[in-house]
């Protein structure tokens, strides 16, 4: 009965090995507390690359090593590192294979699009089957995107540790549900078919709650450097965290925005055509930005502080 209530092989691991990566450097309550977000992180890394088919003590062992030199880490903690030195010093370049990948998807996907858009608008003439042709164009820039959004968080970088194989595959498959909407609602511009716009609008709607789904099951991916930092800023965080009625206004704005939006659009391709009916979606992103740079820095109010990492 007692075996059945101790923690998994993997936790135990982490403990000991964090506790090891400590020894010798002097406890204080800054030291206790990066610990502590250290073993949380630790914690959910753990199960990532389990989750990757890494026995637990692969696993454990790995991410100890990503974390790097404890000691390093507490000594930046005490001096007075700038978040530019902090960027440089744990920088991470990415692979070549992964940049040779992403700018031959990205040109495939391109063409893909500019093809959808030709299509639509009668300027590329179809072959003997239109409807084949739209198709064909649109899967291409599905896959691309998915590749291209699913490869990309597969790869650490500087900032953040990478995403599991399947959490990334997920993310692919909503940037190509996404893809999909807009190159299935193109098709509506020429031949004036409305199932083209209702289907693509279906599909929008899918990707918009994939990722949603996906974004509210997210763990931590940010290294510890990163979480440092912005603990050290935490005094510069911005005005919703401060002010929760800010934020909830904020959420009514945005919703009351992109309503308005939506329906200019929908009413505007239905009569007007799809050649003006953008501009009420680019309007409202003009809006909505106009209302978040207004919520979050509002006259009078200086920055103090500048938290971004210079790149």
């Amino acid at each position: 009965m007692a075996s059945s209530t101790m923690p998994p092989a993997s936790s135990l691991d982490i403990h000991r090995l964090l506790d090891g990566a400590f020894a010798g450097i002097q406890v204080t309550p800054d030291v206790q507390d990066l610990k502590e977000e250290m073993r949380g992180n630790l914690v959910a890394r753990v199960a990532e690359l389990e989750a990757d088919g890494l026995s637990p003590g692969e696993a454990a062992h790995r991410a100890i090593v990503e974390v790097g030199d404890v000691r390093a880490i507490v000594d930046e903690m005490s001096s007075v590192a700038t978040p530019r030195s902090a960027w440089h010093r744990n920088r991470v370049r990415p692979r070549p294979a992964y940049v040779l990948r992403t700018v031959i998807a990205a040109l495939v996907g391109a063409a893909a699009l500019a093809a959808v858009a030709l299509l639509a608008t009668g300027v590329l003439e179809p072959g003997t089957r239109p409807v084949l042709d739209h198709v064909a164009a649109v899967v291409v820039l599905v896959l691309a995107a998915a590749l291209i959004v699913g490869d990309a968080l597969r790869q650490e970088t500087t900032t953040n540790y990478p995403v599991t194989r399947a959490r990334a595959t997920g993310y692919g498959l909503a940037a190509g549900l996404g893809s999909a909407g807009l190159g299935t609602a193109a098709g509506y511009v020429q031949p004036r078919v409305v199932a083209w716009l209702v289907v693509g609008a279906l599909l929008a709607v899918a990707s918009i709650v994939f990722f949603t789904y996906l974004g509210a099951t997210q763990t931590n991916r940010h290294k510890p450097w990163v979480m440092r930092e912005m603990a050290r800023y935490h005094a510069a965080s911005d005005g919703f965290e401060q002010d929760p009625v800010a934020a909830a206004r904020f959420g009514i704005y945005t919703a009351t925005i992109w309503i308005v939006s939506l329906a200019a659009f929908a009413a505007l391709s239905l009569t007007v055509g799809w050649a003006f009916s953008w501009l009420a979606l680019l309007a409202g992103l003009v809006v909505f930005l106009l209302t978040l740079a207004r919520m979050l820095f509002p006259p009078g109010r200086g920055a103090s502080v500048d938290t971004r990492p210079e790149q």
